[in-house]
């Protein structure tokens, strides 16, 4: 088992260093003119960028000192963002690369050879020939004058700099787009979602819905309070956070929580477990929460006015014994009445079917978070965003309120989802 993680490991590390390869040959060899200043600087940034990379993803793993995970998460994450667009962008180019290299031929003017001017020393003045006497031969250029300075640089560099350097601005635009789009908070969106069970006097209940907020070293308690202050405005019935609050300790990142405390619903706010809660301690991180005043479904149900609410533990805590249950969280329920699950993971929606679960509220796939990443989670879940129907079981699946790793989202904007019940009674 070692041994295949060390040969995918370094069969990963190989593609990585020969897509960045590429990336220096285009954006630092094709658009200089040799060893100089220009291909230093750009060469430390190509080698730089995937070792701050490595260095923060490592860091985050091990739980390193967490003015370490800071110091190194911004710039080293954001190259995973800054990278994967700058590649997409050189292979588009190379398409473009031809067009503009015939274009550039077609609109230069003929380049024209211009002698050097002769010399005169210091202090002799230029003297007008005598007439008749004989005019001074011309002096020969050296063979290797050639055109003047004013046609470099060359159109190949020309074609090189400009190709290259469009590539690097589409890459910084769309990482500098999508990061602000993470910081600024998420977007509320509103969903109506019919339950044939459920009765008329629950007709129009909201559940605001939020999953993967990602609290890190990266987004910190400023984050936290802007997705809180976006919930609040909505002013729910309840609040359901479906998974993936942190990536860290409680001692790293619990005051960067602690505006959870400050969620207001007329039925509470409750909460379950998200894989990366079993990266960070899951059980502390269930006492912080309820601590903050949320309501902690571990494999549990509670009857609320009109309908059920349930929820179960994420797949991840099977490794620790702790993973779902739902003939525990659902098994004795009547079910004649409308029922409403929180788990974390799309996947679960097959159980879920199982146990006649009317809706299941699930987030995990960010929507994609980068594209063309939209393509790697529908591989991986059943509905990557959105509300989809299994059967007699509806499933809503929010992108997310956060980011993992880079603090940048692209072709899947950050949500908060209100989730309408509505009554076919009504």
């Amino acid at each position: 088992m070692i041994v295949v993680f060390v040969l995918v490991g370094l069969v990963v590390s190989a593609a990585f260093g020969a897509l960045h390869w590429y990336a220096w040959r285009r954006l630092v060899r094709d658009t200089t003119r040799g060893p100089g200043l220009a291909r230093r600087t750009g060469t430390v940034v190509i080698v730089t960028g995937p070792v701050l990379m490595f260095a923060a993803l490592i860091a985050e793993r091990t739980g390193a000192p967490f003015w370490l995970q800071r110091v190194l998460g911004w710039p080293g994450f954001l190259w995973m963002a800054f990278s994967l667009y700058l590649l997409l962008a050189l292979v588009a180019a190379e398409f473009v690369r031809p067009l503009v290299r015939r274009l550039v031929e077609r609109e230069a003017p003929a380049v024209v050879a211009v002698p050097r001017p002769e010399r005169v020393p210091a202090g002799t003045a230029a003297t007008e020939p005598e007439p008749g006497s004989a005019p001074e031969p011309e002096s020969k250029q050296p063979e290797s004058a050639g055109p003047s300075r004013a046609a470099a640089p060359s159109r190949r560099l020309f074609v090189s700099r400009v190709v290259g350097g469009a590539a690097a601005a589409a890459a910084v635009g769309t990482v500098g787009y999508g990061t602000y789009g993470v910081l600024r908070g998420p977007g509320v969106k509103r969903v109506t979602v019919p339950l044939a069970k459920l009765p008329r006097s629950a007709h129009g209940f909201r559940i605001a819905v939020v999953s993967d907020i990602h609290l890190s070293p990266v987004l910190g308690r400023g984050f936290a309070q802007r997705v809180v202050d976006t919930i609040n405005s909505t002013q729910p019935d309840l609040i359901a956070v479906v998974g993936d609050l942190v990536d860290g300790s409680v001692k790293d990142l619990g005051p960067a929580a602690a505006p959870l405390s400050r969620l207001k619903a007329r039925h509470g706010s409750y909460f379950v477990t998200g894989n990366h809660e079993y990266f960070s301690g899951a059980g502390q991180w269930v006492e912080e929460v309820r601590r903050l005043g949320l309501n902690p479904l571990e494999n549990a149900r509670t009857e609320l006015a009109g309908f059920d609410l349930a929820g179960v533990n994420d797949v991840a805590g099977e490794s620790e014994g702790q993973g779902p249950d739902f003939g525990k969280a659902l098994g004795d329920r009547d079910t004649t009445r409308a029922v409403v699950l929180l788990a974390h993971q799309p996947v679960q929606i097959h159980e879920a079917v199982r146990h006649d679960v009317d809706l299941q509220l699930s987030g995990h796939t960010h929507g994609g978070q980068l594209w063309p990443g939209n393509l790697v989670a529908a591989a991986a879940n059943p509905t990557v965003a959105g509300l989809e129907r299994y059967g007699d079981t509806q499933l809503y699946v929010s992108r997310g309120a956060g980011a993992w790793g880079p603090p940048t989202r692209v072709g899947a904007p950050s949500d908060i989802t209100v989730v309408e019940l509505a009554s076919k009674r009504a």
